[in-house]
């Protein structure tokens, strides 16, 4: 998976559970639950929507890897 695949990928998942949430604001370094307004739950369909679409299992000890945007990037790129 390349970088512009793991982008789409938490886009097109962030779609379905935040419609109103725009990536293109956040930078690499941006932690995706305060940029993006998500609570818990929202993180959390994340998740799980990136691990049924990506096909990449993510542990729950991984989650804080992929907190901000730049490290869920690296994080799928590194799995897929």
């Amino acid at each position: 998976m390349t970088q512009d695949e793991a982008r789409d990928l938490i886009a097109s998942v962030l779609a379905g559970i935040a419609p109103e949430a725009d990536l293109a604001g956040v930078a690499e370094a941006d932690d995706l639950r305060e940029a993006l307004d998500l609570d818990s739950m929202d993180f959390l369909n994340l998740m799980i929507g990136l691990h049924e679409r990506g096909g990449i299992d993510i542990p729950e000890s991984d989650y804080p890897e992929l907190f901000t945007l730049g490290g869920a990037v690296r994080y799928l790129c590194a799995r897929a």
